[in-house]
């Protein structure tokens, strides 16, 4: 005989044989997904609320959870709750991919976090992408993207000191690179060059943008130059999955 647990606002839950409560659950809650009950981006109740609507262990609702969240339909923000997966946002790579553009296309609005501005010396990675010595004095931008208020990127941006004078104080002057490169005499600047990869985050990066330990970020190393093709920018990007795809276009 089947056993059958049931609540109120929930229809009910069998424990029969070959398929388990967590599958019920997560099927269930799916289709609350699909019939709009949860909306793109809310927060959904606590695991001890779902509990009590089905009648089931916590761990049984975490392990249902825990695949919604696999699929991509859920995603799990530490010490903040788990939310229904907002539509995938397509990250182009062009020649002169700018940060705001990319979000208003999806009819959303940007903005950005400030959360590192010095010099310091380059090591070898940067030098490299600058193409200057290793210890060449460069300028790291540290920026944390939003979508709404959502944070879809964040991205280490690297100048040479010595080819941008005063570029430092116009970044702190200014809302974009864009606008604080053309204070110091670039009026436009376009991608030679990206190298896309992927890799679990660290605690920090878990933490800024709002995702899981066990989601891969995409990594996405740029190489920007000016007109006369001198490199002005070098720059490392990460992307929370399933929230940011990459795309190439010809």
């Amino acid at each position: 005989m089947d056993e059958i647990y049931m609540t109120p606002s929930s229809a009910p839950i069998r424990r029969q044989d070959g398929v388990t409560l967590w599958r019920q659950i997560a099927t269930s809650l799916e289709r609350d997904i699909a019939a709009g009950r949860y909306a793109p981006g809310e927060r959904l109740p606590t695991e001890a609320a779902f509990a009590a609507r089905f009648g089931v262990n916590r761990h049984t609702i975490r392990r249902a959870l825990e695949e919604l969240s696999r699929a991509g339909l859920l995603r799990v923000e530490q010490g903040r709750g788990t939310f229904v997966a907002e539509d995938v946002l397509d990250y182009t790579i062009g020649t002169r991919t700018r940060f705001s553009e990319w979000i208003r296309r999806h009819n959303k609005e940007p903005s950005g976090k400030t959360l590192a501005l010095a010099e310091q010396a380059a090591d070898a990675a940067i030098a490299a992408g600058l193409g200057v010595r290793p210890g060449a004095r460069v300028i790291r931008y540290r920026r944390l993207g939003f979508a709404d208020d959502l944070p879809v990127s964040l991205t280490d941006h690297y100048f040479a000191c010595a080819r941008l004078p005063g570029l430092l104080a116009a970044l702190r002057g200014e809302a974009s690179i864009t606008a604080a490169l053309r204070q110091v005499g670039i009026a436009d600047y376009r991608r030679l060059r990206s190298c896309v990869s992927a890799r679990l985050p660290s605690a920090e990066e878990t933490d800024l943008l709002r995702t899981a330990r066990t989601r891969p970020l995409l990594i996405c190393e740029n190489t920007n130059v000016d007109r006369a093709g001198l490199v002005v920018e070098f720059a490392t990007s990460r992307y929370p999955t399933p929230r940011v795809q990459i795309v190439f276009e010809p």
